[in-house]
This record gives C-alpha cells, structure tokens and sequence, in this order.
C-alpha cells in the first residue's frame, strides 16, 4: 500500500478534499429533504398565507414558504401535522416573535409593566362647558 509521501500527495489535501466531499453531500442531502418536505406541503395545502391570507399562484409561488410549528426543521412528519405555509414577510414576522420570546421582549402577554399614568384627557369636560 503506498503512503501519502510515497505519491507525492499531502496528508492535508486528502483530508481537505474528504471534508469537501463530506460538506457538499450533507449539502446536498439537505436541500433535497428540504425540496421534499416544501413539495408535500404544497401539494398538501391551498396557496394561501396561514397568517395574512395571501394568495399565490405559479408566478408568485417562489414567496411561499414552509413554517414548521414547533422550530424544528427535521420534524417533518408524512402528515404534514408540524408545517404551515406562510408567505416570506409573516414567516420572518414569526421568527422574529419566537426570537424575542426567547430574550424576554414578550411585548403583549408577558410580565406587566409600569401603567401609564398621563391622561390627555383630564380636565376635557370641565373644558368643553
């Protein structure tokens, strides 16, 4: 069996081109799992934004997009149980909202904050007479 020096190749050009190999499979292999689950949820589902109710059609198809539910992207059960098809800008919108519920910055629905106190409006009726 001849070594590496034996040939004249390095040690590191046979490791470089193994991980090159190793990435652009695992690559590949994603993206066709990805082509899979975006082809059932399309068959399964209308072209239809789950949240802004959008329509799409074959020219605007490419905006449509598979949301998984639980963040997860390699739960992709047969039934479809886990996707939700939104459009590019609601599915952005949602992934900001998990962001931000993971940081704290719930916004509505978390922790009560200081209530405002100013009313614009003291004084109006006393005003108006």
């Amino acid at each position: 069996m001849l070594s590496a020096i034996d040939t004249g190749v390095s040690v590191t050009k046979l490791d470089d081109d193994k991980l090159n190999k190793v990435v652009a499979d695992s690559r590949r292999a994603r993206e066709q799992g990805d082509k899979g689950y975006r082809e059932k949820a399309l068959k399964m589902y209308p072209h239809i934004c789950g949240r802004c109710c959008r329509e799409f059609d074959r020219s605007n198809l490419q905006e449509l997009t598979v949301h998984h539910r639980d963040h997860d992207h390699d739960n992709n059960p047969a039934d479809g149980s886990n996707w939700e098809l939104l459009c590019i800008y609601c599915h952005d919108n949602e992934h900001q909202r998990q962001l931000e519920a993971h940081q704290g910055n719930t916004g509505t629905g978390g922790t009560k904050g200081d209530a405002a106190t100013f009313n614009p409006f003291a004084g109006l009726k006393s005003k108006l007479k």
